[in-house]
């Protein structure tokens, strides 16, 4: 009788952590503040409905001992009826066998050994070395080799309590839930039978095929195989790693919807978004709201309010606020778009090549060089990132225009620049004087990131301020030629050379003619120029009397057209 009441005593203690953990699990859920509308609407197969809890009602119905071969009477066990050989007992529609029991008839109780087995309808079966089953309260208290079965899910563990009125089964002392897509191990957990719902904690893993994932925490839902995320979690396959603390995730569709910072890492590359979706079999992840895409491998990344990225083809995007950061020089380049976006070409071969372009309205800042232009292309192929449609460079007081302008890099450093048609160079002295060189195309090299010749080439015109020694401007040149040479050492003009020879005319600086200060092309676009990593958000317009004029060229005349224009008045 003592180990009667015992093993109640053990049945209130385990029976009064339950109640209390599902009233506090119902407050949480009551607490919580609502999903983002957005979130809901991508979770139509991935959120699994919590079932209301059954009111409890206190068994009226007594166990009944159906079959044993041998009983007797054991004066050790008093109140007990030993029971032995083929042992059934019946509980309303359930039954449970054994090899041997202690039988209290008077509590509608007992304690089963060896072999033990319960069936509960055709579809629950559950299996053990020893048995306490208590009639009243209807929970069966399973140790040893235990053993549940629900159609295509086991769970396996040493201690299990199976409570029948709320269809419940719990483990606390390390467990086992396995179905046909996942194996799942934690030290506490419990797992219903009717609703399919799962629940683990502490060193939880859930092992997949295709990754793995473990957690402090987790809920997962048998019949749907949908994890939910409700602690800091982590999914690593061969090639990606996902961190998350709160989302769903289908282990049968690869599908997952994250929240709460989220991070997918692949190859070198991280997405970062307050809500992040995840598709594992199309490779593909967006980010949404606050997105940060990040390459650590090349020391870049893109930032919006919206992020694309497909793992498979390496192809990223990014829009809504977009940036794109590059830090592999340690001074930080900021560029801004419309839309940016890259692109990789002849994946997994030896030509493979990237292509980063960025459109429209593009602006970017970097402490020594600004640029702007409508778009513009970075390409792997050759390290050339060419500006379309208006470009300007700025570098310290210098400014570069063309109808387009291509700069080389060579290890993420300048080597040259190409502006092609109506190329300008203005370097500002001040407010009031500016050296000027224009030409149909020009190209700038470089050596250790600063600018060391430059050549202009076709149509040249020139005004220059050159300087004596102690950099007292001597007057103002103003010359033209067909190729102009510009060698430079620490910044300065060293020498020029002009093909074909030109002295220009030179004027002092006090009698420098009106008008001649300037060239009919000359512009100055200090109020479009990016002051800081900010204000590439800003785009500003050309003003209209700024506006490049484009060469227009005619139809070219074929040699002797005038003959086959003549015959045809003919």
């Amino acid at each position: 009788m003592q180990k009667g009441r015992n093993k109640r005593h053990t049945f209130n203690g385990h029976r009064a952590l339950l109640v209390c953990a599902l009233c506090l699990f119902g407050f949480c859920l009551l607490a919580q503040k609502p999903v983002q509308k957005q979130a809901i609407s991508h979770a139509n197969d991935s959120v699994s409905q919590k079932q209301p809890e059954p009111k409890k009602q206190q068994a009226k119905s007594k166990v009944y001992l159906i079959h044993s071969d041998v009983l007797r009477k054991d004066s050790r066990h008093p109140d007990a009826q030993v029971v032995v050989g083929n042992v059934v007992f019946r509980h309303d529609s359930v039954y449970m066998y054994c090899d041997s029991a202690y039988y209290y008839d008077q509590i509608s109780s007992f304690e089963a050994f060896s072999n033990v087995k319960m069936n509960q309808g055709d579809t629950l079966f559950l299996y053990g070395d020893r048995l306490y089953y208590d009639g009243n309260t209807q929970i069966a208290e399973v140790r040893m080799n235990v053993r549940m079965e629900n159609r295509n899910t086991t769970l396996l563990t040493d201690s299990l309590n199976y409570d029948r009125v709320y269809n419940l089964g719990y483990y606390f002392d390390g467990g086992t839930l396995m179905d046909e897509q996942n194996v799942l191990t934690s030290d506490w957990g419990q797992y219903s039978p009717s609703t399919k719902q799962s629940v683990f904690n502490y060193d939880v893993q859930l092992v997949n095929p295709q990754f793995t994932l473990t957690s402090d925490t987790l809920e997962y839902n048998t019949a749907t195989k949908i994890a939910n995320i409700v602690g800091p979690s982590d999914i690593d396959s061969d090639e990606n790693h996902i961190y998350s603390e709160l989302g769903t995730y289908n282990t049968v569709t690869g599908k997952a919807y994250l929240y709460n910072r989220s991070v997918l890492t692949n190859d070198g590359k991280q997405l970062t978004g307050d809500t992040l979706y995840y598709d594992r079999d199309a490779g593909t992840g967006e980010a949404f709201r606050n997105m940060v895409m990040t390459d650590t491998v090349n020391k870049n990344m893109m930032t919006g309010e919206y992020g694309f990225y497909n793992e498979k083809t390496k192809f990223a995007f990014a829009t809504d606020k977009a940036v794109g950061i590059d830090y592999s020089q340690g001074d930080s380049l900021f560029l801004h778009g419309d839309t940016l976006m890259m692109r990789t070409f002849y994946l997994d071969t030896d030509t493979m090549f990237r292509e980063m372009q960025a459109f429209h309205k593009v602006r970017f800042y970097r402490t020594d060089v600004q640029g702007v232009a409508d778009s513009l292309v970075f390409s792997s192929k050759d390290s050339c990132l060419t500006m379309y449609r208006d470009p300007i460079l700025w570098n310290e007081n210098q400014q570069l225009v063309g109808e387009k302008i291509c700069i080389y890099m060579n290890d993420s450093t300048i080597d040259w620049a190409h502006i092609i048609n109506q190329a300008l160079s203005v370097e500002e002295l001040d407010s009031t004087m500016y050296n000027q060189v224009t030409g149909k195309e020009m190209k700038a090299y470089f050596r250790g990131g600063e600018m060391h010749k430059t050549e202009v080439i076709g149509s040249v015109r020139l005004v220059y301020y050159p300087m004596d020694s102690d950099s007292t401007l001597i007057g103002m040149n103003v010359s033209e030629t067909s190729k102009l040479e510009v060698y430079l050492e620490n910044r300065k003009i060293e020498r020029m050379v002009m093909s074909p020879q030109s002295n220009g005319t030179l004027y002092p600086m006090l009698q420098i003619p009106k008008g001649k200060d300037k060239l009919d092309n000359f512009v100055w676009f200090d109020y479009i120029r990016p002051l800081n990593k900010e204000d590439i958000f800003d785009w500003r317009e050309k003003k209209a009397e700024d506006q490049l004029k484009k060469n227009v060229r005619g139809p070219v005349e074929l040699p002797n057209q005038h003959l086959f224009e003549n015959k045809k008045e003919e």
